[in-house]
């Protein structure tokens, strides 16, 4: 797969990400696998792992300031 930014190669990793739900609510996902391109660093999450991650998003406690979550495939 080709980075849609710079044109490198995208390259399957595993990252932790952090995801902003609202002004207070932040939710760190570990051990996500991503796509990040080789030349530019800009990553890319597959339309299969997202639905995962918004599953598991909406599970969060809203009330949480950060809340870290170990993503399982």
């Amino acid at each position: 797969m080709k980075c849609y930014l710079c044109g490198g190669t995208m390259e399957s990793e595993i990252s932790d990400m952090p995801f902003k739900l609202s002004s207070k609510t932040i939710v760190i996902l570990k051990e996500l696998p991503v796509l990040q391109c080789n030349n530019c660093g800009e990553y890319a999450i597959e339309d299969s792992i997202m639905e995962k991650v918004e599953a598991l998003l909406s599970r969060v406690d809203q009330e949480a300031e950060l809340e870290i979550v170990r993503f399982a495939a």
